[in-house]
């Protein structure tokens, strides 16, 4: 759900930089980490993403690891927006026309719709169309008022018809699963790991984690990246398990005039949020709930904190 990758340095309280690592089968690496952790790093979803355990021999590692990749790569297949062959194609293939959907992508629906309600309309998965005015380059390019104007009313969740499992999008509008799909594939790869009761494991998919319990040696550190550093931490955290998911704009922005513009943008204005911390870092029981507050978190503005408070959650902002 939310942005950028800044939970870093994932590692035993006496674990210590890669000492040694061997490519496998599909891209996976196995790296040693010290004597007391082994990751098993992969790209998914266009983001770093390793699963954490303890020390064990290579072929053991893999094994554990590409029950979680493969989960990621097919959720990445089945939602990618950047896919001619995803579901989101299809879906957007198909507008104006009322179509069926499977049970998984209903579920999704279901969940994004409970999401913009609870969030009153700030979170809408909607609101990707927005992206064919805004591009976050880091450069000072802002679009005209007028070219964001002509695209808000292409934005609202409640302007679909959706039945479950049938659906109906508007000639213009799109789905973007986005802002979901990375915390549900940690959820998803965290529940197939579980459900063979395997050791110990942390699942980072591109800084949004979910552990099941800490190894023999102590908690799981987790940093937090300072804002505008090369995962530089900030803090560091002790996780013995639940999840953690950080929303923030330390990679994807605009700069202009003084001014920064981040990448979450507000659905009802198709503008950033102007006075948001910089980085919201919360921990849940599942990854999606934990996404879903940070962004939302961040799309209230200067009363992020005053949100958090009121949800009764752990979290951490840095301004």
């Amino acid at each position: 759900m939310g942005g950028d990758f800044n939970i870093i340095d994932l590692r035993l309280r006496d674990g210590c930089a890669a000492e040694a690592s061997q490519l496998l089968d599909e891209g996976l690496i196995v790296e040693a980490r010290g004597e007391s952790l082994v990751a098993v790093r992969f790209t998914a979803m266009a983001s770093p993403c390793e699963v954490l355990l303890p020390s064990t021999s290579p072929h053991a590692a893999l094994a554990i690891a590409t029950v979680a990749a493969q989960e990621a790569w097919r959720v990445e297949k089945k939602y990618s927006r950047y896919r001619d062959d995803s579901i989101t194609a299809w879906i957007h293939e198909n507008r104006g026309s009322t179509i069926e959907v499977d049970e998984e992508t209903a579920a999704l629906i279901d969940f994004a719709r409970q999401c913009f309600d609870l969030s009153d309309g700030l979170f809408d998965i909607t609101s990707g169309v927005l992206r064919r005015a805004w591009t976050f380059d880091g450069s000072n390019r802002i679009p005209e008022i007028a070219s964001i104007e002509r695209l808000l009313p292409l934005v609202g969740f409640e302007k679909l018809q959706w039945q479950p499992p049938r659906l109906l999008l508007p000639d213009g509008m799109e789905l973007d699963f986005g802002g979901i799909g990375k915390e549900y594939a940690v959820d998803r790869a965290y529940q197939l790991l579980a459900a063979r009761d395997w050791t110990p494991f942390l699942i980072n998919f591109g800084g949004d984690l979910r552990a099941n319990r800490p190894p023999s040696h102590g908690p799981w550190q987790v940093g937090i990246e300072r804002p505008d550093t090369d995962r530089e931490a900030t803090m560091v955290l002790d996780l013995e398990y639940g999840a953690l998911a950080t929303s923030g704009d330390s990679r994807r922005y605009l700069l202009k005039d003084g001014i920064r513009y981040g990448h979450i943008l507000n659905p009802l204005t198709g503008w950033p949020v102007p006075d948001s911390p910089r980085s919201v870092t919360v921990a849940a029981s599942s990854c999606t709930e934990a996404g879903l507050l940070s962004t939302v978190a961040l799309l209230h503005g200067a009363g992020a904190q005053a949100y958090l408070d009121d949800q009764g959650v752990r979290y951490w902002l840095l301004q």
